[in-house]
């Protein structure tokens, strides 16, 4: 049973644990989220988790804390808050939003800031867990809050997250706050993170704070002395010294250890350490040193046992170590605990000079000192503390409760503190000078110094050496060795008893210590000096020269009194001249001691001034002297006896108030001033301390009251006011004394003389208004002292308000405020005293009462009007308002501030709308506020009056705005103060104020403009409509609503769940308001509206596109709205239309707008205009919006994504094509143009760039019209813009290779050159032509492949979503690139895996498809084609340029397949492909227009093979019989062997058993005509052949003798097999006769077209013929129709149509071309064939062919490639056979023999039919299993990582990097790329020769690569050499890679059929593409030399 939760209340709950919601309506919960308990029920409860997401749920109750908490907001939205400190809360949270973000960090590769992040969060937590645990002090919780605050604020700026303003370390609610001080907070916060030492104490905005200066204190700690060779006992003195100054500012650290080096008071371990106090800022800058001083106490000589017996201690010097503090003072600053360092401990050279060498240390005066053999010394630990004494202590016990000694410095610090007594004197024995006394040596001087008191008693313990010891009675120096000079320069304290200082002196006695056996100390003189002066003062600072008097050892000192009646020193001898010589002491005259003291001390003085006036009673009659003295006494001086002072001058002052009163009264005017002193400052308590608890003069009032008006009343008469000015100044003490006084006198008397008091206090008053009422233009002193006497004023508010009410105060400051000359009158130095003083009264508690505030305020809000009114002093102006507002909102709290809201709208309001607009355009235009005085910038002055204009509108009800709206006098006034208002608005949001993160001021400021928006828009309505309709009023609020509405930090959409809420909660969704408003507005505009047509319809439409569905909702009908204004007026809505196309491509284009925004705008808007009688025209406007809107997104969404080009550029011409045949908007038509243009040329795609530049020359003329500056064109005739367009898209076409179409555009330009008479143009236009001509003919092009492409899918954009294209590929770009590219662009998408018709499944699915296959150009221009004598570069450019039609082919058997000959019944289904636009055109691809589906019979493709063939055969002839082609004729060769050679296989045989057959032509009776067809080009094929070899027998070369012979032999087999089927073959030329009869199958070459196929019939020994379509770049020397027939054998049967389609395609691509040009470069020939081959089965086939001999084999076998010159994926099925890279010499033979002597070239001239094409037969070998090279393993489809995509409908698949078997095809047609040089070889060659081997250049030497898989199908060789050479063996199979020279495509392997067709053991590896072929012009012999040079270095490479 669920019982519903008592604790509510009371209780929120924090997940201990994750739970993940398993069960049924289980609550997944995160670690850390809180929830609220609803019910509970064994064991579980239900729950509502309120942060971050709202949900419901159950889990279990062991997972979760209790928490106490309080429910606010009680109901549907109410809302949980825990009762913990919220910055807790505010972790919590944080680290929940930061925890999400900083993963993504690590995902966007921003390490460095993630493990700054990381450790900062661990940070948090830990000091999160410090505060929860409830164990800090206030202190420590207060630090801690400091380091958290600061963290946070750090992390969110680096997140780019908001600033959080703060307030004692907690966030602040923006609502009990007044917007300024909001702003502030902001402005604080923003500094916090390198604000990281926070600072005690409040900041005073204004008046003269003082800062007290943070002391730093230096910790030293001596952690052990390893220089222990000494032996002996040593004192160690750390002291810190200037070396600047040159002396020492500190007292010394003594340190006593013992001959061990360890602390001689046991007591001591670890504890040697001292903190050297109070260095100021100032010290820290210093040059300063640490200086130890190592003395040792032991033998006069440390090395010499003899001086001295060794029961005597001297003190004697040992050595000095020093360290620089600024080289250890920023490693000791950033650390927080000790860092180590070493002093090395040097010892002095000579003992002269002992004084100074921790100076000749510092300076490296090595020659004065000696290093230590060791780096050892002294170890000390360093570390710097800050604070107060007690702060240090507090935060630092650790160091306290160590003992150390603290170490003052020397003299007072920078701020003396009350309460602080010292009475220490310091004495350094400098030095002295001694006479020899007889003796041969010098004297070992030791001095003992001794502190007496009065009656001769020693003074115990007096002696200080330094802190860390105790003190001593006796001081004994240190002894320098034979030393009549000494100089010690040894600093001793005297800690004195103050009660003992008077008559007490010092008594120095001199002791001679010698070093023999005794070891006697003889005293041999002594010198004294008294502590204190007859006069009372003390000993001054400063160095003493003392009188040395000679004694004995036997002399004793019990009767002091002897000597103390003698002179001390030089002062004292001139005061006591006549002293008897009879007295026991005589004074050596030569002997002098010096010593200098030093006195630090709160209660003794040195000054004689002082001394008297605390004794003034003593003299009386000096009274008037005594004062006036006063102010030249010191200021320490005068702190330090402060009361005792006070005390005298009342004392003074009550003994005769007339006589002494004005001097009284000054010198406590000079006392008062002194306190303000920044030394002195915190002085000021203990004045304050003694006006309230000592201060005693009931009288002093009236005195004081008389002396300050007297002063006051002379300001105008007195040239000098400084003593003026100073009472001024002390004004706020002065009152102090005067309030006391008169509360002393009032409590005395029982308040008599109230009256006379408050009289004097009225006429002070007169006086201070009369002071500042004068015009101080004229006397600059009389300025200082109103300056003076305005600082001062405010301070005496509170004084006054213990005698008087507190409207009687406010009384006297109105009236005095008031007095003060308004700005016009005063100079501009007045301006910020005065400001500054109302500042001051501002923030004073006088201000806090409302009854006295609103006394104030008017005369406040006046000056500040007269000041913003001019400009002057903004920001103390800002400073005023701000202050004002802040007490307004917190008396707002508690009680009713209407009234002085009231007054402030009436006084400011208006103003400040007036100063922001002037800042706001100063700030615009970059310029300086004038008069501005600080340096502040302009953006922090806006944001203070902004801030004071927000505070007031937030503070303004509804009963202001209305008395507001009242007051103004007309409606021009009104008109004025909306402009002003809606301005700033607008600028609020424009300029951005505020910046980014400042999103609480952000919001709050949105709040406040709608709520006064909503305020003003009755006004607008009320008073500006209908016959009073103001545009400018209506726009600009229109204005400021859209600007409103589009405020990026309303966009709640892109804020975090918990953040959304949060807003949500606070403010509601502001856009929303202010679009009703908005509307509601619109609608009161009536007839109206038309002004704002088509104004508004931008903005409005911006307003539509804000992702926010009910904006959207009450928006998108005002455009209907518009639509039937314009409708009404002018009987249609063009303008409307014309603006929303126009703004919506804008707008979209920046990111607005999304898939739902079109569907809703068709659907509101189609649904209101259904009712509408223009409804035909408004829906058909509407679809066209939403069809551009579709285009827009596509193109935005490609453009902001890191999309491709192609998708760029595609989606950029959708939306071209669409401007200009849908909506015709020229202007975007062309701007799109130039955009499309950009990105071509980005993509190097520069004949397309060419093509879309055409696009806009053809919309203009060539006439002189004038046209505007436009995109980048300057104003200029359209003549002239013609033409430059022109010239740049003749240079495009130039860079495109596209001359043919740069042609007729330069022959343009020269008609209009010549028209003009502009033959300087002409002649460049018409080289330039001659140069393309030259181009077309000399240089290189390639011909693209081009692909069709099918986007299936809803999940593709809309210009491509279910449409397919034609795509014109790269440059070398082959099919399985191009399908890698396209699944690149589209990571995505699903490869297809057939190449049928999609489904509407697939059409309608929820993702992307893509079917890809190469498709094969139908030329256009086909009579270019057709015409012989036509070179191939310009046939070449017509095969694949504008290009329409494409086609591919499928193979299928129709009917049922004819067993015995499947060539019967295969036919070709070909499809053509028509497009919308001819490539190449403004895009690389475009979509397909529409299909054409016809079938291929058998038959009809025979004879187009047979027909082309022929006609490539007699245009080769022809060339050689007319000499076109001379000299070398390989070509001849290589293409009659082609079509004889092919007959040993069977060659055009099997035609005649498929199509003579006697069955077939009676079955087939309609094809009698075509079957004659055939047999006529057959009987003509071999006519052509015999005249073919009669030329090639007038033209070979000796050499070539046995190839001819061969080919002889060949051709009477091949007509002997075919003079059974046709007559007439007997005729032929006399010079075919030949007897030869190799052994064979004869085939026939034939010309043949892909238009119509023929199929052969198939017996056993011949498998299949085939057709190919040899389709190559403008490099290759192919026909883009040219194709061949070849049969081979195999005994492996065809089971598909598709097989045997696919081999008679391979068959007929052995009719190659042979270009032996010297210059082919790294692209090799790649011949495509039509998309459909595939492999045959494995061979079995015997042919009693000659081969080589059997040593020979091999390298035959390696003869078969020429090298690859492009670099391919892999060579894993092509393995290099060669070693290193370079052919044997039997394959230089081999190839010598076949080529010939040297490398043939091609004539450009010739047609590829002129060239003709060598065809070779197939020779197949059976072989040794052990000779085969290893075979690779099958790759399977199946196995693929990748999705296979077929090449075409039936293309073959070819291995990619000789691996991935599923990425098929040749790049050229769809099918899989060919070896071009697969040839059997018949016979082989003889023995190479010497001089053939010797005449091989180098550069032809070979590589070849080898398949390593055992082939499927039958390798080739060449056969090159006689007949009668047979080789009875087998030579293994080889498989070629490519051949530069042209050699055939090889067959391809059996390609993968669609799924299904074939088993997944019947795939095999395949070969991988070939490259193209390159046509080259005809070369010198020099540069086929250089070219074969370099082909071959490429090979190598």
């Amino acid at each position: 049973r669920w019982i519903s939760s008592k604790k509510k209340k009371k209780n929120g709950k924090k997940m201990v644990c994750s739970f993940r919601g398993s069960v049924s309506h289980g609550l997944t919960l995160e670690l850390g989220e809180t929830v609220q308990i609803l019910e509970k029920c064994e064991g579980k409860s239900r729950d509502v988790m309120f942060f971050p997401f709202v949900s419901q749920g159950i889990f279990p109750v062991g997972y979760i804390h209790l928490k106490k908490a309080v429910v606010t907001n009680r109901g549907q939205y109410e809302t949980v808050i825990p009762l913990e400190d919220p910055i807790i809360t505010e972790v919590t949270s944080t680290l929940q939003e930061w925890s999400v973000l900083w993963k993504q960090l690590y995902v966007k590769h921003k390490v460095d800031l993630f493990y700054k992040l990381r450790h900062v969060m661990n940070e948090l937590i830990d000091l999160r867990r410090q505060l929860l645990s409830g164990h800090l002090t206030q202190d420590q919780v207060r630090e801690v809050k400091r380091h958290i605050t600061v963290r946070l604020d750090w992390g969110n700026e680096h997140l780019g997250l908001d600033l959080v303003p703060r307030k004692e370390f907690e966030m602040v609610d923006a609502d009990q706050i007044s917007v300024s001080d909001l702003y502030k907070m902001h402005l604080s916060s923003r500094h916090s993170v390198q604000q990281s030492t926070s600072q005690d104490g409040g900041k005073q905005r204004h008046g003269d704070s003082c800062r007290m200066p943070v002391p730093h204190h230096l910790f030293v700690n001596l952690k052990s002395f390893t220089y222990n060779t000494i032996g002996e006992d040593t004192d160690i003195f750390f002291s810190l010294y200037d070396l600047r100054e040159g002396k020492q500012i500190s007292e010394k650290f003594m340190v006593r250890l013992n001959k061990n080096g360890g602390p001689k008071n046991p007591e001591k371990v670890d504890r040697l350490c001292a903190l050297f106090t109070d260095l100021s800022n100032k010290d820290m800058k210093r040059d300063l040193y640490i200086v130890s001083q190592v003395i040792r106490t032991g033998r006069m000589l440390l090395n010499d046992s003899k001086k001295g017996p060794p029961h005597v201690q001297y003190r004697r010097p040992y050595g000095c170590a020093v360290l620089a503090m600024s080289d250890v003072l920023q490693t000791i600053s950033e650390l927080k605990e000790e860092k180590d360092f070493v002093l090395k401990v040097y010892t002095c050279n000579n003992e002269n000079e002992w004084y100074q060498i921790h100076e000749n240390i510092i300076r490296k005066s090595s020659t004065k000192y000696t290093a230590p053999s060791t780096n050892y010394g002294l170890i000390i630990s360093l570390q710097l503390l800050r604070g107060d004494m007690e702060q240090v202590r507090r935060e630092n016990p650790m160091i306290f409760n160590r003992g150390v000694a603290i170490t003052r410095k020397l003299g007072f610090p920078d701020v003396i503190m009350p309460g602080d007594i010292r009475n220490d004197l310091y004495l350094m024995l400098e030095r002295g000078d001694f006479e020899r006394g007889g003796k041969s040596v010098q004297k070992n001087i030791e001095v003992t110094m001794y502190v007496l008191y009065a009656d001769g008693e020693i003074l115990k313990e007096c002696i200080s050496l330094g802190s860390g010891e105790h003190n001593i009675s006796e001081y004994r120096s240190f002894v320098l060795y034979h030393n009549n000079s000494p100089r010690w320069s040894e600093v001793i304290k005297l800690p004195i008893p103050i009660d003992r200082f008077r008559g007490s002196h010092l008594r120095f006695e001199f002791r001679h210590c010698s070093t023999k056996d005794k070891g006697e100390k003889k005293l041999f003189g002594f010198a004294f000096t008294p502590l204190m002066r007859e006069d009372g003062t003390t000993l001054s600072d400063e160095s003493h020269e003392l009188y040395v008097y000679k004694c004995d050892e036997n002399t004793t000192f019990s009767n002091h009194a002897l000597y103390l009646g003698l002179p001390c020193c030089k002062d004292d001898f001139n005061g006591c001249p006549n002293i008897p010589s009879s007295l026991i002491f005589q004074r050596s005259t030569k002997e002098t001691l010096w010593i200098s003291t030093q006195l630090s001390s709160t209660k003794l003085t040195q000054n004689v001034d002082l001394l008297a006036l605390l004794k003034w009673k003593a003299h009386p009659e000096r009274v008037m002297d005594i004062l006036g003295r006063l102010r030249h006494v010191c200021g320490e001086e005068i702190v330090k006896f402060l009361q005792d002072i006070l005390d005298t001058l009342f004392s003074i002052l009550d003994d005769n108030t007339d006589k002494y009163g004005p001097l009284v009264f000054q010198s406590l005017v000079f006392i008062i001033n002194l306190l303000r002193d920044s030394k002195f400052y915190h002085f000021r308590p203990v004045m304050d301390t003694y006006i309230q608890k000592h201060f005693a003069g009931a009288l002093a009032y009236k005195e004081l009251i008389r002396c300050l008006k007297w002063y006051m009343d002379r300001s105008a008469e007195v040239v000098r006011q400084d003593h003026i000015q100073e009472a001024m100044r002390a004004l706020e003490y002065l009152f102090k004394f005067i309030v006391q006084s008169r509360i002393l006198y009032s409590r005395a008397t029982c308040g008599m003389e109230e009256d006379q008091f408050r009289a004097s206090i009225q006429e002070l008053f007169q006086s201070i208004r009369f002071v500042l009422s004068l015009d101080s233009r004229s006397s600059e002193t009389l300025i200082f002292t109103q300056a003076a006497l305005l600082n001062s004023f405010p301070a005496i508010f509170d004084e006054l308000l213990q005698m008087f009410t507190v409207q009687e105060v406010a009384e006297f400051v109105r009236g005095t405020l008031g007095s003060m000359p308004s700005t016009v009158h005063i100079g501009q130095s007045m301006d910020v005293v005065k400001l500054q003083s109302i500042a001051r009264t501002v923030d004073s508690r006088l201000f806090s009462f409302p009854e006295s505030r609103r006394i104030l305020l008017p005369v406040v809000l006046h000056h500040i009007h007269l000041h913003l009114r001019q400009q002057k002093e903004l920001l103390i102006c800002s400073g005023i308002l701000s202050s004002i507002f802040s007490i307004i909102k917190s008396s707002s709290l508690e009680s009713s501030v209407q009234e002085e809201v009231e007054m402030m709208v009436e006084s400011l309001l208006d103003v400040l709308l007036q100063t922001l607009l002037a800042i706001m355009s100063k700030s615009q235009s970059q310029e300086a506020v004038r008069g501005q005085r600080c340096p502040q910038c302009t953006a922090e002055i806006t944001g203070e009056y902004v801030s004071c204009l927000l505070s007031l509108l937030r503070q303004m009800s509804e009963i202001h705005f209305q008395h507001l709206l009242d007051n103004f006098q007309s409606k021009e006034e009104l008109k004025e103060f909306l402009l002003k208002i809606f301005c700033v608005f607008r600028n609020l949001m424009k300029l951005s104020i505020f910046p980014r993160d400042w999103n609480v001021m952000r919001l709050l400021t949105s709040n406040i403009i709608v709520s006064t928006t909503q305020y003003l828009s009755p006004a607008l309505h009320k008073s500006f409509t209908d016959a009073d309709f103001d545009f400018k009023v209506w726009n600009s609020y229109f204005s400021l609503a859209v600007l409103f509405i589009n405020q990026p930090s309303l966009q709640l959409e892109t804020l975090t769940p918990a953040k959304r809420k949060k807003v949500f909660d606070k403010y509601g969704d502001m856009r929303v308001m202010m679009a009703y408003e908005l509307f509601s507005m619109w609608q009161n505009l009536g007839e109206n509206k038309i002004h704002f047509i088509p104004g508004m319809i931008g903005p409005f439409l911006g307003v539509t596109l804000v992702p926010q569905i009910e904006v959207r909702n009450i928006m998108i009908p005002i455009f209907h709205d518009m639509m039937d204004w314009e409708q009404r007026k002018n009987g249609n809505f063009k303008q409307v239309e014309a603006e929303l196309i126009d703004k919506l491509d804008s707008l979209v284009s920046e990111g607005k707008g999304d898939e739902n925004y079109r569907e809703l705008f068709s659907l509101l808007l189609l649904e209101k205009i259904e009712q509408e009688t223009w409804r035909e025209t408004g829906v058909s406007f509407v679809t066209s919006v939403t069809r551009l809107m579709e285009r827009l997104l596509d193109y935005r969404d490609c453009m902001k994504g890191d999309e491709t080009e192609n998708k760029k550029i595609g989606c950029t011409v959708n939306l071209l094509n669409f401007y200009k045949s849908e909506i015709n908007k020229e202007e975007m038509y062309i701007r799109y143009i130039h955009k499309l243009c950009d990105m071509h040329l980005q993509a190097e795609n520069y004949t397309e760039a060419a093509f879309t530049l055409l696009l806009y020359w053809e919309l203009l003329h060539w006439e002189e019209r004038p046209l505007r500056e436009f995109l980048h064109y300057p104003a200029q005739s359209e003549w002239h813009r013609k033409e430059g367009l022109c010239r740049k898209v003749i240079h495009y076409f130039n860079k495109g290779k596209c001359w043919e179409y740069g042609i007729p555009l330069c022959r343009e330009l020269a008609f209009q050159y010549e028209s003009l008479y502009d033959y300087q143009s002409l002649s460049w236009i018409r080289k330039m032509e001659a140069a393309y001509y030259d181009n077309i003919m000399e240089q290189q092009r390639l011909e693209p492949e081009f692909f069709r492409v099918g986007f299936y899918g809803r999940k593709f954009p809309f210009f491509l979503r279910n449409k397919e294209f034609v795509c014109r590929g790269h440059d070398y770009e082959r099919l399985e690139a191009f399908q890698q590219r396209m699944l690149g662009e589209f990571p995505q998408a699903i490869a297809m895996q057939h190449p049928n018709q999609p489904d509407e499944g697939i059409l309608q699915g929820d993702a992307q498809y893509l079917q890809i296959y190469a498709v094969n150009p139908v030329p256009e221009n086909i009579d270019v084609l057709q015409m012989d004598r036509v070179p191939d570069r310009i046939k070449s450019f017509y095969r694949v340029n504008n290009v329409r039609r494409f086609r591919y082919d499928r193979p299928f058997h129709k009917g049922s397949k004819d067993k015995d000959n499947e060539f019967k019944s295969l036919w070709i289904e070909r499809t053509t492909l028509i497009l919308t636009h001819p490539l190449p055109g403004i895009s690389r691809w475009f979509e397909v227009d529409k299909r054409e589906l016809i079938e291929v019979s058998p038959l009809e493709n025979a004879i187009y093979v047979v027909e082309n063939k022929n006609q490539e055969l007699r245009t080769l002839i022809s060339q050689y019989q007319h000499k076109q082609l001379h000299g070398n004729i390989n070509l001849l060769s290589m293409c009659l062997n082609g079509v004889i050679d092919a007959a040993v296989n069977g060659g055009i045989a099997r035609y005649q058993e498929a199509f003579f057959d006697k069955e077939y032509i009676s079955s087939h009776p309609e094809d009698t005509e075509k079957i004659t067809q055939l047999k006529d080009l057959m009987q003509e094929q071999v006519h052509i052949l015999g005249m073919g070899l009669a030329v090639h027998e007038k033209l070979v070369h000796p050499e070539m003798r046995p190839l001819h012979k061969k080919l002889i032999d060949q051709f009477q087999m091949m007509r002997s097999s075919l003079c059974h089927g046709l007559p007439g073959l007997d005729k032929l030329s006399p010079a075919c006769s030949g007897s030869s009869t190799p052994r064979g199958i004869l085939a026939t070459h034939s010309p043949m077209s892909p238009d119509s196929i023929k199929l052969m019939h198939r017996h056993s020994p011949l498998n299949v013929l085939g057709s190919v379509r040899h389709s190559s770049s403008s490099l290759s020397s192919h026909t883009s129709s040219e194709t061949g027939n070849l049969l081979i054998l195999t005994d492996s049967m065809m089971e598909h149509p598709e097989d045997l389609y696919r081999m008679q395609v391979v068959i007929f691509a052995s009719n190659i071309t042979f270009q032996p040009s010297p210059s082919s470069s790294s692209l090799s020939s790649t011949h495509s064939a039509p998309s459909q081959m595939i492999n045959s089965g494995h061979s079995s086939i015997r042919v009693g062919s000659p081969s080589l001999p059997d040593r020979y084999r091999h390298n035959r076998e390696l003869l078969m490639l020429l090298p690859p010159h492009r670099d391919r994926p892999s060579s894993a099925m092509y393995p290099n056979m060669t070693e290193n890279g370079q052919p044997t010499n039997h394959q230089r033979a081999l190839y010598h023999q076949v080529i010939g002597p040297c490398k043939p070239c091609s004539d450009p001239n010739l047609s590829v039919a002129d060239k003709g094409h060598f065809s070779m037969h197939f020779d197949a070998f059976h072989h040794q299993i052990n000779e085969l090279p290893p075979a690779l393993p099958a790759r399977s489809l199946r196995k693929s990582p990748l999705h296979p995509i077929p090449a075409s409908p039936t293309s073959p698949q070819s291995g990619l990097d000789g691996s991935n078997s599923t990425l098929s095809g040749s790049a050229s047609s769809g099918v899989s790329s060919l070896s071009e040089s697969n040839f059997a070889q018949s016979s082989s060659e003889p023995p190479a020769r010497a001089d053939t081997l010797d005449s091989m250049p180098s550069s032809q030497a070979w590589t070849t690569d080898t398949e390593e898989a055992e082939s499927p199908y039958l390798p080739v060789r060449y056969s090159v050499s006689e007949p009668e050479v047979l080789d009875p063996l087998k030579p293994a199979p080889c498989r070629s890679h490519s051949a530069p020279l042209g050699l055939a495509p090889a067959l391809p392997l059996k390609p993968y059929l669609r799924e299904g067709c074939i088993p997944e053991e019947d795939l095999r590896p395949v070969p991988r593409p070939m490259p193209r072929k390159i046509s080259q012009p005809l070369l010198t012999n020099k540069e086929e030399q250089a070219k074969v040079a370099w082909e071959h270095g490429i090979s190598e490479e």
